[in-house]
């Protein structure tokens, strides 16, 4: 397994991905529509492939310095190449937040990873995240947040075992009244 920059060859089979992410999601109360958001989530990966904001995880690839399989050794930054062979199983997708506002923090921002189920809890979600970490604060960043659903649980444990904290809690709640029509007001 070797994480490695994405490439805008690999752009229809990051859409897919991340159209399988966003499925995923709806489970733990996504609103976000998968299929329907394809084109949209296309050029924002494309965007990203051009900043170098997108790494991914690739089957089947050897270690560049040894010709050896690269045993996953759970390694960060150091792994990341430029090789662009063997089947995409993760990828992160991460940039510089910008904003209006002015702050006393540069801040990182994790906005897609995903790993495929079958390849979970085999430690490429930590690499992914560990050379996203690394290539942010190569660029600048103080702190590195994202964003998980409050009902994945499985994504919450994961990145609390990676040193994320609670820092910001945004509550929702539905117009629509399930128990009351208007005639009974």
């Amino acid at each position: 397994m070797r994480v490695s920059s994405a490439a805008f060859s690999d752009l229809d089979d990051l859409a897919d991905l991340w159209v399988e992410l966003a499925a995923d999601q709806r489970a733990f109360g996504s609103h976000l529509r998968a299929d329907a958001n394809r084109t949209p989530i296309r050029e924002a990966l494309a965007r990203h492939v051009a900043a170098d904001g997108v790494l991914v995880a690739r089957e089947g690839q050897e270690n560049d310095a040894t010709g050896e399989a690269d045993e996953g050794d759970g390694g960060g930054a150091e792994n990341v190449g430029d090789t662009e062979t063997g089947d995409i199983v993760g990828f992160v997708m991460f940039d510089i937040e910008a904003g209006a506002y002015e702050q006393d923090a540069t801040r990182g921002m994790i906005r897609n990873l995903f790993v495929r189920p079958v390849y979970r809890d085999a430690g490429v979600g930590a690499r992914l995240l560990a050379a996203a970490e690394a290539a942010l604060g190569e660029a600048g960043a103080d702190t590195v947040a994202l964003d998980v659903l409050a009902d994945n649980d499985a994504a919450r444990r994961f990145y609390r075992r990676h040193g994320y904290q609670p820092h910001r809690v945004e509550l929702e709640k539905s117009m629509r009244n399930d128990t009351h029509s208007k005639e009974d007001r």
